[in-house]
């Protein structure tokens, strides 16, 4: 059976979403990380509509090489509001509840599955112990008025096992978990 991990980026007070990408603390150590991550040949990237939407719209609109992994990687996209065909090559469209489609595609995968952002689907996923990692970027900035999407809000109570860490461009600490359900 397939790993789902979730990886996410969030503020020091739990915000998905600030008024810049990165919250302006993005630097050469966690640019690669991300390159890296996210154009792995051995995984499958797992994605909601918004995601898809936002990742469609940059590696459209940017000749950057920081968008050709994720370009070229597989991809899978859970989503009622997207029509197919999609425009990012190498993607499949499942038109039904990520709740009924995770655990199937954890079944038949044979390589792990990566979710970045989907930050609706995956408190979903996470609150239904369906998610096996949960990575987590705690980037340097409290973002109060200016944040939005805070990731774990109407969260159940979930333990959380530490099983690796790193710190990146000496600012932006890395955190990985193994979640259950309390």
């Amino acid at each position: 059976m397939a790993t789902y991990t979730v990886d996410w980026f969030t503020t020091l007070d739990g915000f998905g979403e600030g008024p810049v990408a990165f919250w302006g603390k993005e630097g050469p150590e966690l640019l690669a990380q991300r390159e890296e991550r996210l154009g792995r040949a051995e995984q499958t990237l797992v994605m909601g509509a918004n995601t898809y939407r936002l990742m469609e719209r940059f590696a459209s609109a940017q000749d950057d090489p920081g968008f050709a992994a994720p370009r070229k990687a597989q991809k899978v996209v859970i989503s009622r509001t997207l029509q197919g065909p999609l425009a990012l090559p190498n993607t499949t469209l499942l038109a039904e509840d990520a709740l009924d489609a995770v655990p199937r595609l954890k079944a038949e995968s044979p390589v792990p599955l990566l979710s970045h952002g989907s930050i609706t689907m995956n408190r979903a996923l996470l609150a239904a112990g369906l998610v096996d990692r949960l990575e987590i970027m705690i980037f340097p900035v409290v973002t109060g008025l200016t944040g939005s999407l805070p990731i774990l809000q109407g969260m159940p109570d979930i333990d959380l096992e530490l099983v690796d860490s790193r710190l990146y461009d000496g600012r932006i600490q890395q955190l990985v978990y193994v979640p259950s359900l309390r």
